[in-house]
């Protein structure tokens, strides 16, 4: 009966340790974290921005006049992950490197974003916003996808 409770009490950990390893970082530098009502606050003042989920995800909609940026995830989910077996045209983001730019994907555990905000800044972009919630968040503080 005790190695039975062991076992499953042990599962249980590595499950809840597993899933929260899955979480994206809190911080990147050179990177600004930002809620829902900021993102909208940057979008209503014109900020580019940049929805880095696969295409049928965006699709299914998406925060109006978002710019589909489709980034292809082929390395590790970890902060220190290898871009070099990843595929995103940052080319595609504005040619001035001082222009201010938004990055969203699904959700905190979504790992395109993360990789493309982390890219962004270094490849040289000086205001780059990472909405971590991304559209999860977004719809949760009451806004629609269009």
């Amino acid at each position: 009966m005790l190695k039975r409770f062991f076992a499953v009490f042990l599962l249980s950990f590595l499950s809840v340790n597993f899933a929260m390893a899955a979480e994206t970082p809190n911080t990147v530098p050179g990177v600004e974290i930002i809620d829902a009502a900021k993102a909208k606050d940057l979008i209503a003042k014109g900020i580019s921005y940049f929805d880095v989920r696969v295409p049928s995800d965006f699709a299914e909609g998406t925060i109006k006049g978002a710019v589909s940026l489709p980034y292809t995830n082929n390395s590790g989910n970890a902060p220190d992950f290898d871009a070099s077996k990843d595929v995103w045209a940052v080319a595609k983001l504005p040619a001035d490197k001082a222009t201010p730019i938004l990055i969203f994907g699904n959700g905190p555990s979504g790992w395109r974003h993360y990789k493309a905000s982390v890219l962004a800044a270094k490849a040289g972009y000086k205001k780059v916003y990472w909405l971590r919630a991304g559209v999860d968040g977004w719809k949760a503080a009451g806004n629609k996808l269009d």
